[in-house]
């Protein structure tokens, strides 16, 4: 038997959520009789076949545990903190991960009325799907705690599980990714080298923070204090800039090499095989960058239930921050990463489109596929400074480029038009466009230059209202940062190269009346 739950496919515009699952019931209080259509979140299914493995894959795979990053909840009784705890935002790590997407689709098979019953599997697979999710009072039989305290002790156990499950995985990419492809030729060592980055070094890191974790559990395998071992530990985690800013370029390598058929099929293999739950390569490439940015929360969920008087009390608020200021910082750094990976995949057609925001950028506020109104599917870019419409494409080698289309707009000097859904005739280029002839408009804005010699005005579509709240959202955004910087820059340049007529004035002193005439009287 199967539980298949059903995720979310982030944007690029736009990091874990989590559902609480219950039995639903009548006023008396009795379980209704189950419905056979079956529930839109979560459904139970029937495996009615193997998964077949491939010979060159088994030996490779033999002594691999499947990766744990996807676990089923019960539906009746959910402990897990993935129901407390709300996702946290961290854009630039976001982004990199919006490219993935979550939802993992199971076959179905159509079921009668009333439904059947659920058969066994008579084969045992060799690699189980997932393991048995389990909660710190699944693991102690009698214990004194108030209501309160067991909470911390499931979220303290949660961390701890969160750890080893992610070394399991981590050991599985190595040992069934990266050394198999790099055994029989798949990829080159130097191209395995930029996309699996620096994933190795974190497995160490983990072990370390998972036996100190192991250590605390007393005899009763309880946990007291937890903050000052996780205070001593947080630093290491600055090895997540390297990896996280190697993301970005990893991505996009690993997107060129699929088109090869010796790395697709490959992939295709692990991704059809039981152990990886049917996801992909990147969905594991992620793992850390995702246990990275739930650091955060777990600490905030061990805060909330830590009584007044705990020897924790004082410390975890210095250990929240740190690990906020670790993760700013992480993402900091990545967004710059992803900002140079992006401005040095520009091509232009001329000169005239190298406005010089674009290159002072330092960020990218988002980025994605819109439509113009000549219903052309274009790559937006709103970095820091500038506004860029672009064409994808490839160069010689196979590599992702994005040819200007256009030209690039300083974000100082944009204008913002949000046309209203529905609006009628907004314009005769939207007309049969972006509305086949429905002569009604949906999900549009329009961008506009002012204050240069030629004005650019570009009217755009969004797929849908939440990604055209976004763009809207952002633009917003990168205007007012742009100008105030602008203004911030001007100032500066007035600070520095003064008028030289005032350079008295600086002398002045209001303790005499006479220096003062002396002055103005010079």
């Amino acid at each position: 038997m199967e539980v298949e739950d059903i995720g979310e496919t982030r944007t690029s515009c736009s990091p874990l959520p989590g559902e609480m699952h219950s039995v639903h019931s009548d006023h008396a209080g009795k379980k209704r009789k189950q419905d056979p259509t079956p529930d839109p979140v979560i459904r139970v299914l029937e495996n009615e076949e193997e998964d077949e493995e491939s010979e060159m894959m088994f030996d490779h795979m033999k002594d691999s545990e499947e990766p744990s990053n996807k676990r089923v909840k019960p539906v009746v009784k959910s402990n897990s903190l993935t129901g407390v705890i709300t996702p946290t935002k961290t854009p630039a790590l976001k982004r990199i991960g919006q490219s993935i997407s979550r939802s993992i689709s199971f076959r179905t098979e159509a079921r009668p009325s009333p439904p059947a019953h659920l058969r066994a599997s008579t084969k045992a697979s060799l690699f189980p799907r997932r393991r048995n999710s389990q909660c710190w009072s699944d693991t102690v039989e009698i214990h004194d705690l108030t209501a309160k305290e067991i909470k911390r002790q499931e979220v303290i156990y949660e961390l701890t599980q969160g750890e080893r499950q992610l070394i399991d995985d981590l050991i599985l990419v190595k040992k069934v990714y990266y050394e198999p492809m790099l055994k029989l030729d798949i990829m080159t060592e130097n191209e395995l080298g930029q996309i699996f980055g620096t994933l190795d070094s974190l497995i160490p890191l983990h072990q370390d923070l998972l036996e100190r974790l192991e250590r605390l559990r007393g005899s009763e395998k309880t946990v007291g204090q937890v903050a000052p071992t996780l205070m001593d530990w947080f630093p290491c985690l600055e090895a997540y800039v390297t990896y996280c800013c190697n993301q970005v370029g990893a991505k996009a390598l690993l997107d060129q090499k699929k088109h090869e058929k010796k790395v697709e099929q490959f992939l295709r293999l692990c991704q059809e095989s039981s152990f990886s739950r049917k996801l992909d390569l990147w969905n594991f490439l992620d793992l850390p960058r995702s246990r990275l940015v739930k650091y955060p929360l777990l600490l905030k969920e061990i805060q909330k239930c830590t009584p007044p008087e705990h020897p924790d009390e004082d410390t975890l608020p210095h250990a929240l921050d740190l690990i906020q200021s670790i993760v700013s910082e992480v993402n900091k750094k990545t967004g710059e990463a992803e900002c140079q990976f992006y401005r040095r995949g520009l091509s232009y057609v001329d000169d005239g489109q190298r406005i010089p925001e674009i290159q002072l950028s330092r960020f990218l506020y988002c980025h994605g596929e819109l439509k113009n109104n000549k219903s052309q599917r274009l790559h937006v870019f709103l970095f820091e400074l500038a506004f860029v419409l672009s064409r994808p494409g490839e160069d010689r080698d196979g590599g992702q480029v994005f040819q200007v289309y256009r030209q690039p707009l300083s974000n100082a000097l944009i204008n913002l038009e949000e046309i209203p859904d529905g609006e009628a005739g907004a314009g005769g280029s939207f007309r049969g466009a972006f509305t086949g002839g429905n002569d009604k408009v949906r999900n549009c804005f329009r961008v506009s230059s002012r204050g240069r010699s030629k004005a650019q005005s570009y009217s755009l579509q969004a797929n849908d209202s939440f990604c055209k709240q976004q763009w809207i959202t952002c633009l917003r955004q990168a205007m007012v940062h742009a100008r105030d910087k602008r203004d911030q820059s001007s100032q500066s340049q007035l600070s520095v190269h003064p008028d030289p007529d005032l350079y008295h004035i600086a002398e002045l002193r209001l303790s005499s009346d006479t220096e003062m005439a002396e002055h103005t009287g010079r």
